[in-house]
């Protein structure tokens, strides 16, 4: 099974749940081909997720910097995000793939931060949501990419242009060792 197909069930389950999951919502995420799923009021909050640092972005610059990256690999850590986090710090952030590309969309419900939302496709970045404010009440705005995308990396609010980030930048992202199985939910 596709992850977007293994992302439908887990959207409509997490839904029906009551966790008030959208299309345009998932925490920061949402893959724009699943059928919508309206918004509606979320259950009290949970505690925010910590994952795992499983990947490094290294900028260019000579030596680079390296963005040390937290990676979702189930649809419940998908659909968390970073909501209900403190700032991240500088050079830390959560990598989202996705396979095959699709356009996305994201937003901000429960998130505690601004947050620079960047997109990417064939390793570069192809557009920058710079600073999306939180959003605590629904409904909540989306922020999409300008196209197909393969992932998206959230930063703190400002890191991305503080780092010199823009469209067209490339994007090496590297595994801390071999990429783990994603954990069951």
């Amino acid at each position: 099974m596709t992850l977007a197909a293994r992302l439908a069930l887990a959207v409509t389950g997490l839904a029906a749940s009551g966790l008030g999951l959208s299309v345009l919502g998932m925490s920061a995420l949402s893959v724009s081909r699943l059928a919508p799923i309206p918004q509606q009021a979320t259950t009290p909050a949970q505690p925010p997720q910590f994952l795992p640092i499983e990947a490094q972005w290294c900028l260019e610059a000579e030596p680079g910097p390296c963005i040390q990256l937290e990676v979702p690999r189930t649809p419940r850590q998908f659909a968390w995000g970073l909501m209900q986090r403190p700032a991240l710090g500088a050079l830390r952030g959560m990598w989202f793939r996705f396979e095959p590309e699709a356009p996305l969309s994201f937003w901000m419900h429960r998130t505690l931060v601004p947050l620079d939302l960047i997109f990417l496709r064939a390793g570069r970045v192809i557009a920058i949501e710079a600073a999306a404010p939180p959003c605590p009440r629904l409904p909540c705005p989306s922020y999409r990419s300008p196209g197909p995308a393969d992932g998206v990396v959230e930063l703190d609010g400002g890191e991305a242009a503080r780092l010199g980030l823009r469209p067209g930048s490339p994007v090496l992202i590297r595994w801390n060792g071999a990429p783990s199985a994603p954990a069951p939910d």
